[in-house]
């Protein structure tokens, strides 16, 4: 068979631990014998970019921006025992964080659904999209730990030096204190985000923050989007027959559990962390998350939502055999592809990654699955497999569908 050729390289941004392994085999089964692959490749794994001093993830995600489609495995975080495990110089920064502040992104995650497992909310028919502003907030806060009596104030001095100042608590005793920050062009940045995203995605766009208690911090969220939505983008969601819709984001949350699904639901920082975890959780697995990160300018990084399996990746390394879920890394190299072939043209390269998602589903869908999934399986008989089991079982289903 005559491979699927490619115009433009993907950004191919590598990780670590048991996705890493995955990684190497969905490439070898599920994608180079079919595509004549083209990528500029990154080693984002933690020994790497302790050796660049993660110059590597500078690189990798300005990449992106002259590519335009990247696709990256989940990378470690390092913590203290980490840092000693891995013998690093410093305890570096989140990579994901590093790119999405070069990228000025905002993170979409959805689950992936199959038949044989229902979303615990039983009205949820559609997937839900959770558009997380990942900036600022409690993020990138500064917290006092207050041990005597004293008045805490807010003050900001401008660059021409005048102040302003605003009483936060007069402190009777010991207590704690936190600031937090956004700006107005991340805020835009997110905004413009969601709104191109809804367009692309064709669903609709809801919004919620507490703008009646936060009149300024959250009602400046509330008022850019607005401002956005009207001027740039109203007659465009009017034309594609979609909607934008804010709320307190008290209603929103008993909106969307209302609700059958099928929305895109945009988020602040924090909101975005706990609700994707939540929605995650309630369709059935974060090992079938979904995560891309968007810029304004319409720049695309696909990645897993969840992490580097470190548990599976020690048995691994024992010579013991996992049954480590790939579907949402997977779909991270499908995602890419698809957007790859949408900017350049090229249905045939669409047509595969579509293609190979489906076989997926419909690997799934017949009951065969890693173990994670076999729990959480309702009204259907599953044969569990490990990881090089399942990837050969969906290679299977994948060439029925392109002979077919």
């Amino acid at each position: 068979m005559e491979k699927i050729q490619m115009k433009t390289p993907l950004v191919e941004m590598d990780g670590d631990e048991m996705t890493r392994i995955l990684w190497k085999m969905i490439k070898d089964e599920l994608i180079l014998p079919y595509v004549d692959l083209k990528t500029e490749y990154y080693d984002l794994g933690l020994k790497h970019r302790d050796e660049t001093n993660d110059q590597v993830t500078i690189d990798a995600a300005n990449a992106n921006k002259k590519y335009g489609v990247s696709v990256k495995c989940a990378t470690i975080t390092p913590n203290a025992q980490r840092v000693e495990e891995y013998n690093l110089h410093q305890m570096w920064k989140s990579p994901n964080g590093t790119i999405r502040a070069i990228l000025d992104g905002t993170v979409f995650r959805a689950p992936i659904m199959i038949d044989p497992i229902q979303p615990v909310v039983r009205n949820w028919k559609k997937p839900i999209t959770i558009a997380r502003h990942a900036y600022g907030d409690v993020y990138r806060d500064q917290e006092i730990r207050v041990e005597k009596p004293g008045t805490a104030t807010l003050k900001f001095t401008d660059e021409d030096g005048q102040t302003t100042e605003e009483k936060i608590f007069d402190f009777e005793g010991k207590g704690v204190l936190q600031g937090l920050y956004n700006k107005d062009d991340s805020i835009e940045s997110f905004a413009r985000s969601c709104f191109n995203y809804a367009l692309d995605a064709k669903k609709d766009l809801w919004f919620g923050a507490k703008d009646t208690i936060s009149k300024k911090y959250d009602h400046t969220f509330k008022d850019i989007f607005q401002e956005i939505y009207d001027n740039e983008y109203k007659e465009k969601f009017e034309a594609a027959g979609i909607t934008y819709f804010y709320s307190l984001i008290d209603d929103i949350v008993a909106r969307v559990i209302r609700s059958e699904g099928g929305m895109i639901w945009a988020c602040k920082n924090y909101d975005g962390d706990v609700m994707s975890d939540m929605v995650s959780t309630a369709f059935g697995s974060l090992a079938m998350m979904t995560s891309v990160l968007v810029s304004p300018d319409g720049n695309y990084e696909y990645e897993a939502a969840h992490g580097t399996v470190t548990r599976h990746y020690y048995k691994y390394l024992k010579g013991e055999k996992t049954s480590t879920n790939p579907i949402a890394t997977i779909f991270a190299w499908t995602g890419a592809l698809a957007k790859r072939g949408e900017k350049d043209g090229l249905e045939d390269l669409q047509t595969f990654a579509h293609t190979l998602e489906q076989a997926c589903l419909d690997t799934l869908n017949a009951g065969i699955m890693t173990k994670d999934l076999c729990a959480l399986a309702q009204c259907v008989e599953t044969k569990q497999v490990d990881s090089e089991q399942f990837i050969q079982a969906i290679k299977q289903r994948l060439e029925e569908l392109m002979a077919a």
